[in-house]
């Protein structure tokens, strides 16, 4: 979570990023930025902290490619998961069905803390994963991977 992201989404892109997210938090004008990360060539996502509610996304549904719900306040590594994120990807699911939407549902924060935590968020509706502290804290990454990749297709 950065201040100001749109002084930042022209060089994240030229760096070579492909999927760029804002925080709704943090935007002034989030249809805007919305575009202007696809102008450039990137999907875009916009992402809410664990206070935020799911409505507050109706209205920019439509136009992003994925939603990242954070699972822990952002900040730094290691946080303990905020279960309540799991409801929220339930709704965001629900709000994907009901309005034949194709955005893509992420979570971050506290997922390799327990293990369930994984199971919980993919059978809520989560496709992507972001897994910092509980795989890069570990001796072994790739088993470490493997792991959370198994909980997940269970």
């Amino acid at each position: 979570m950065i201040k100001d992201p749109d002084n930042y989404i022209k060089d994240f892109i030229s760096a070579g990023a492909d999927y760029v997210s804002v925080h709704q938090e943090e935007v002034v004008h989030l249809h805007r930025t919305i575009t202007r990360i696809k102008e450039l060539g990137a999907k875009a996502g916009v992402v809410i902290n664990p206070a935020t509610p799911v409505e507050t996304l109706s209205d920019i549904l439509e136009f992003v490619d994925f939603v990242l719900v954070m699972s822990v306040n952002p900040g730094f590594g290691g946080q303990k998961f905020i279960e309540a994120a799991v409801g929220k990807i339930k709704r965001l699911s629900e709000i994907r069905d009901e309005r034949k939407l194709s955005f893509l549902i992420e979570v971050d924060g506290g997922i390799g803390i327990d293990p369930q935590n994984i199971k919980m968020v993919a059978d809520a509706g989560c496709d992507m994963f972001v897994a910092g502290s509980s795989i890069f804290k570990q001796d072994n990454v790739s088993a470490a991977t493997t792991e959370l990749k198994n909980l997940i297709s269970q």
